[in-house]
C-alpha cells in the first residue's frame, strides 16, 4: 500500500492540524496515540496513522519533513475540492468527522464580506445566534442574510399579519443578540390559512461566496449536540456563489419576504 494512505484519508483540518504539530515539535519522530488524541485532536485510528509515520519514517521522511510532506498532499488534494462529512451525535471510534456546532462557530467566527442563513428552526435565539451576531457587529460592511420559517399552528386561524407581527417582536425583541441587524426573510407559504402548503426547510450556510455547508442540523442545541445529523462543508467558489445566487433569487422573484426591522 502506498505510504501515507491512512494519513491522506484525513479531512483538512486534522491534516492541517498534524502538519502543525511535527511543524512545530510538538509531535516525536514516533508519536503515541495519547500524544496523536492531545496533540492533533485525533480520537480513533491512532494506530493506523502511526504505522503510516513508520512507513515515512523508514522512506526517509521525518520530523519536520513530515509537515512538509503532508502540506504538499493538502496543496495537491486543494485542487479537487474535498467535501468534509460533518456530524453530529455519538462518535465513533477511528472515523474523523467535523462537528456541527465548531463548524457552525467558525465559518460565523472567520466571515469577512457576507454571510448566509437558512434554517427551518431555532431554539434559544442569543445561544444560536450568539457567534453570528458578534461578527456582524464586529465586522463593519458584512451582509448578513438570515433566512428563516414562520410556522402557523395547526387550527391556528391568526391572520397573517399578526404571526407576522408576533414573530418579528419575538426575533429583535428577545431572539437576536447583536445590536447590528441582519437582513431577515420568510416563506410566506407556510402562513397560508387554507392549508398545507411548502414551507423553507433548507438549511445551509454560505459564507463570502467561497464556503458552503449543507445539513440536516436547525440551529437548536439538539441538532449540534445530541441529534445524529449529517452535513457536508466544502470550499467551492462556484458552488457556494450558485447556492447563493439561487437564494437571492428566491427574494428578488419574492417568494421570500423581508421580516420587519422593528
Amino acid at each position: 500500500m502506498f505510504a501515507g494512505h491512512h494519513i491522506q484519508a484525513l479531512p483538512p483540518h486534522l491534516l492541517r492540524k498534524l502538519a502543525d504539530a511535527f511543524d512545530g515539535g510538538l509531535l516525536p519522530d514516533h508519536p503515541t496515540p495519547e500524544s496523536l488524541k492531545s496533540e492533533v485532536g485525533i480520537r480513533g485510528g491512532a494506530e493506523d496513522l502511526i504505522s503510516d509515520i513508520n512507513q515515512l519514517a523508514r522512506l526517509g521522511i521525518s520530523g519536520r519533513a513530515v509537515a512538509a510532506w503532508i502540506r504538499a498532499v493538502e496543496q495537491a488534494s486543494a485542487k479537487v475540492p474535498s467535501p468534509d462529512l460533518v456530524w453530529s451525535g455519538p462518535e465513533v471510534p477511528g472515523l474523523h468527522a467535523r462537528d456541527t456546532r465548531r463548524v457552525y462557530e467558525e465559518l460565523f467566527d472567520h466571515a469577512e464580506r457576507s454571510v448566509w442563513v437558512s434554517t427551518y428552526a431555532y431554539f434559544d435565539g442569543p445561544q444560536a445566534f450568539a457567534h453570528l451576531a458578534q461578527r456582524l457587529d464586529d465586522i463593519p460592511g458584512l451582509r448578513v442574510t438570515i433566512l428563516l420559517n414562520i410556522q402557523r399552528a395547526r387550527g391556528d386561524t391568526t391572520a397573517e399579519d399578526q404571526l407576522v407581527r408576533r414573530f418579528t417582536d419575538q426575533f429583535w425583541g428577545k431572539d437576536w443578540p447583536g445590536s447590528s441587524k441582519p437582513a431577515v426573510y420568510y416563506d410566506p407559504r407556510s402562513l397560508d390559512p387554507s392549508g398545507p402548503s411548502g414551507v423553507l426547510h433548507a438549511k445551509a450556510v454560505v459564507v463570502d461566496d467561497e464556503a458552503v455547508f449543507v445539513t440536516s442540523a436547525n440551529l437548536t442545541e439538539a441538532a449540534f449536540d445530541r441529534n445524529i445529523e449529517l452535513g457536508v462543508l466544502i470550499r467551492h467558489r462556484i458552488l457556494a456563489s450558485s447556492v447563493a445566487n439561487h437564494f437571492q433569487a428566491l427574494i428578488d422573484n419574492r417568494h421570500l419576504r423581508p421580516l420587519p426591522t422593528s
